[in-house]
């Protein structure tokens, strides 16, 4: 799903490289063919319980004396087949017999299989967490478990200089991962259809390899990349490859970027592949050299940004210095613009500006109070105040060529520190002054640079407040942690925003980012996710404002048009595993109140019907909702943390306070002890009865039989374990953590034992608003997600509530997205699918239950009525 600016800027870049040596991936009688032989492993304790299949090819050159180089390739199975789309046996067979690379074993593993052992149970595959986690988990299983075994007997290089890791799409970032933490292990990475997205954090690698501008590693990079490949839940994958690109040629890297035909598929890597491997091993091969395309061609204004005759000239008063509470020490001139036709009896709207001083001269760039006065003055945007700030300036150090000391602190930092600035500090005096809109669809706030990533933050962080943002060379970049905003909006529930940006080929490449390549990630993400979005690109210009003020009155009559915005939204990019919240989501339906003015709500559950329960913990009681009319009835007068049905029809609750697990009769009322002495949190119940329990202050998972109160320890060694779930087929435990960063699951084997136990859940954990934004460094994060209930619906999509919302998982563990609190201010505690055909998200969040009709049932597109 490519749009016309990307595949301009795609194609200024990189032309589709011609299919070539087609001859290399043919069997050739004359040439001596190599041998393949099978294995299996399954020993691994660092992926436990899994199993893989492997093959290792032996060139007929071998000679067990020499060491032969090295190439190790995920996916192993796509690439060893003789008539597959790489056929890598035969091209190396030629290869070699060309000498044209080394002699070269290859290995080729596949991902791992975690085997249901119980009746019913599927298998479940462990690829993604194998292959799209960043950090060195895979590197030390190939290194120290798998390839002892298959390379036993067989005299391969210790160089890494004569060692490649090989991988398509995910298999390709694993790929980059494993050479990235042990470049002393692996120097050549080939790199497929790479998913250098936001599956798991792989958003962030350019940054990471611009940081190492200084002393690159010691990596040789081929990438290759199709001009039509995937947009989808994950990120852009042909603005990603091209971003990482653009860093290793940045930081010094010997790499190729070959762009080839086709999109997420093997067919058109495997026709370039003995040309990718001729690469690799060419100790004097050339890198890809991508030229600046800066220009600076002659600006002349914008007519709207010329004074017009007849048209009303507004006021721009400049304001006392302002010293900030939020960033103590901090001093800052600001000035307020009000047009001409200002009426005090009216709410006027309101638009702020980082680096005001620069936006509002009138023989600068930006001129932007006669911009103001010419397009109010002819109705293309209503009568606006607006304020100019310069950032802060720290009052006991002097000024540098007259530039303010906390700008990059204040723009490039992510959190609501700036917004809460904004609104505590500056609007209430403006306020006070103007009669301004509270209506955030008729606020707006807008900056260049640094200045526009924080007016995107600002937005991002207080919808509430601002619905309009602009945006000109936004440093969407990884100045302070903004590169990661891509991958956060296309895995955040859609926000009231619209967004006006502008950039050009010829911005910015530095140590921090590629600010083209950003800014078209940013712009391709909220084009994705269906936002009321526009992003003007032109050829050629830098980092400056002339493009940017040459579009400005047309930005701002965009941004201020009376239109209301109709999403589009296009799925078709998303693959059959991924489960995008653009199919969760059910446009116009929003959170509506269950019950309210709760003493503390908890313990969502649903019986077969649909019918909804839920404890007030300080009431305290159990409720039942019919499904049906919402009509409430108290079933029980007792406190419960956890609630399910088991198959008794008995209703199975918590008691931590009570140390006990009790089973409440839905009909009547009464209560029975199941078992004593623990401190049970939450629960999940097999078929046959069997419960599962989280005892969170001792750090361990319980497994009760009902039928004579026999509690035996499960697991132990999560932090703070606390919501629970089944699988629907009973072969898999998810179990969060409310004191750390991930979401457990395990293996339920036949005698409900537990095994395989792998954080294969990522949580996203809050940003810290009050930590160290470090220069060049990722946003502090919080200690923990605070991951707590967890719910799972019938597509298999886990939801695991935290403090930042409800955390959405798909059947393999990867994000699919965030759908931020109902109410932020009150702690989400847990979740339910209930309702009519369970087809509601219930979700417990202080004194209030909230439901949302979602398309729990499938991972089918939504219709869009």
């Amino acid at each position: 799903m490519r749009s016309l600016f990307q595949i301009a800027a795609i194609l200024v870049i990189a032309v589709p490289a011609i299919a070539s040596n087609e001859t290399d991936r043919q069997v050739n009688p004359d040439v001596p063919r190599g041998t393949v032989t099978t294995g299996v492993f399954d020993r691994s304790e660092i992926y436990p319980g899994t199993t893989r299949n492997f093959s290792v090819y032996v060139p007929a050159q071998y000679d067990s004396t020499k060491p032969a180089n090295l190439m190790v390739f995920m996916d192993g199975r796509n690439y060893v087949r003789p008539g597959g789309p790489f056929r890598v046996p035969t091209v190396l067979d030629n290869l070699i017999a060309q000498e044209a690379i080394p002699t070269t074993i290859a290995v080729f593993v596949d991902p791992g299989t975690l085997s249901a052992t119980k009746n019913g149970a599927k298998n479940r595959s462990n690829r993604s967490f194998e292959y799209d986690a960043m950090s060195d988990r895979y590197a030390k299983f190939l290194i120290d478990e798998f390839l002892p075994v298959a390379l036993k007997d067989l005299n391969v290089s210790s160089s890494p200089l004569d060692r490649a890791v090989c991988g398509i799409s995910s298999g390709a970032i694993c790929a980059f991962t494993v050479a990235w933490h042990r470049p002393d292990q692996f120097g050549n990475v080939l790199s497929h259809i790479g998913s250098y997205t936001n599956i798991r954090g792989g958003i962030v690698y350019p940054g990471l390899v611009r940081k190492t501008h200084q002393s690159p590693k010691p990596i040789k990079v081929y990438l290759q990349e199709g001009v039509d490949d995937l947009d989808n839940v994950h990120g852009d994958w042909p603005l990603a490859n091209h971003d990482l690109a653009a860093a290793l040629q940045f930081a010094g890297y010997q790499y190729k970027l070959e762009m080839t035909e086709g999109g997420h598929s093997a067919k058109w890597a495997g026709e370039v592949l003995p040309g990718a491997i001729r690469w690799l091993w060419d100790e004097d091969a050339e890198s890809t050299k991508i030229p600046s395309t800066a220009t600076k061609p002659k600006w002349e204004p914008h007519p709207d940004a010329i004074r017009q005759a007849g048209v009303p000239e507004g006021t721009v008063e400049v304001m006392s210095p302002w010293e900030s509470k939020v960033f103590p020490g901090m001093v800052r001139d600001w000035a307020i613009y009000v047009p001409a036709q200002y009426d005090p009896k009216t709410p006027a709207a309101l638009m702020v500006f980082q680096d005001g001083e620069r936006m509002r001269k009138i023989d600068g760039r930006w001129r932007i109070p006669i911009v103001f006065d010419n397009l109010i003055a002819r109705g293309e945007m209503p009568p606006t105040i607006a304020v100019f700030l310069n950032p802060g300036h720290d009052q006991s150090k002097p000024r540098q060529r007259n530039r303010s000391s906390n700008r990059g602190f204040e723009y490039d930092s992510l959190g609501d520190r700036y917004a809460r600035f904004l609104t505590e500090e500056i609007l209430p005096v403006v306020e006070q002054k103007y009669n301004v809109s509270s209506d955030p669809q008729r606020r707006a706030i807008g900056g260049s640079s640094s200045g526009a990533i924080c007016a995107f933050t600002v937005a991002w962080n207080r919808p509430d407040q601002f619905g309009k943002v602009y945006s000109n060379v936004g440093s969407f970049t990884h100045l302070r942690g903004g590169n990661i905003y891509p991958g956060l909006v296309r895995k955040t529930e859609p926000k009231p925003i619209r967004v006006y940006m502008a950039d050009t080929s010829g911005d910015v490449d530095n140590a921090f980012g590629s600010w083209p390549w950003a800014n078209q990630r940013m712009a391709s993400a909220l084009k994705y996710m269906g936002y009321d979005v526009r992003f003007d690109w032109a050829e050629g210009y830098a980092h400056n404002a002339d493009y940017g003020s040459s579009c400005f009155p047309d930005a701002m009559a965009w941004l201020w048009r009376n239109e209301t915005h109709q999403p589009v939204v296009d799925t078709s990019d998303d693959l059959g595993g991924d489960y995008p919240l653009l199919r969760l989501l059910i446009p116009g339906e929003g959170w509506e109140i269950v019950a309210k003015d709760l003493g503390f709500a908890d313990a969502p559950c649903a019986d077969a019907e649909g019918n909804f329960y839920y404890s007030d913990m300080r009431a305290p009681a159990v409720y039942r909702v019919d499904a049906g009319d919402g009509q409430q009835t108290k079933i029980a007068d007792v406190p419960v943390s956890g609630l399910m049905f088991g198959p008794d029809g008995l209703l199975y609750g918590c008691q931590g306070s009570k140390r006990q697990v009790v089973a409440i009769d839905p009909e009547n009322g009464t209560t029975k002890t199941v078992a004593s002495d623990l401190r049970p949190n939450d629960l999940a119940i097999t078929k046959d009865g069997t419960l599962f329990v989280t005892e969170t202050p001792t750090s361990r998972v319980l497994r009760i039989n009902p039928g004579n109160g026999e509690v035996v320890i499960a697991d132990e060694g999560i932090n703070k374990p606390n919501g629970i779930a089944l699988t629907a087929d009973g072969g898999t435990l998810a179990v969060s953590d409310y004191g750390g960063d991930r979401t457990w699951t395990f293996r339920v084997n036949a005698d409900q034992s537990l095994d395989a136990k792998m954080p294969t859940m990522p949580m996203r954990v809050p940003i810290d608003p009050e930590g160290e934004f470090n220069f060049n460094e990722p946003p502090p994060r919080q200690a923990t997600a605070k991951g707590d209930g967890m719910a799972i619906d019938r597509a298999g999509r886990f939801y695991v509530t935290s403090e930042l919302g409800v955390q959405v998982f798909d059947p393999s563990g990867r994000p699919c997205g965030v759908l931020p609190k109902p109410d932020p201010s009150k702690p989400l505690t847990s979740c339910v699918l209930a309702g009519e055909g369970h087809r509601y998200l219930y979700v417990t969040n202080g004194k209030t239950i909230y439901r949302r009709l979602v398309n729990a049932d499938s991972n089918k597109p939504v219709a869009i009525p």
